[in-house]
């Protein structure tokens, strides 16, 4: 099992900037892949960036460009610097790992971004 705590949602101004950080509440060996997912209201949950295989990143279109994933400080544990926010971007941010081929997910954090 592997549980995720995300942090550093919140509101912005559109332009604006935010980092939302996520780690895995235990050192557990085998995570292959951490992601950031997003989903807006009355929309489906969607990718927005992921890390895997020796540090390579792919990003959602939308976002390419505007938003860097890379590795947290800690083991296991994954940061979304998010720059020149639009109000398309508002929606609850959610971290995802993947170890032996099962995700895991984090409860979700809120991301706000007003004209």
């Amino acid at each position: 099992q592997v549980q995720l705590a995300e942090s550093g949602g919140g509101s912005v101004e559109a332009g604006g900037s935010l980092k939302l950080s996520c780690a895995a509440s235990t050192r557990i060996l085998g995570i292959s892949e951490m992601a950031w997912y997003r989903q807006a209201p009355g929309k489906q949950r969607e990718l927005v960036a992921r890390i895997f295989e020796e540090l390579q990143t792919a990003y959602a279109p939308s976002v390419q460009g505007r938003f860097t994933i890379s590795e947290g400080a800690a083991k296991n544990a994954v940061d979304l610097e998010m720059d020149n926010l639009k109000p398309e971007d508002t929606g609850v941010y959610y971290c995802k790992a993947v170890r032996g081929g099962v995700p895991f997910w984090g409860q979700g954090t809120q991301v706000t971004v007003s004209s």
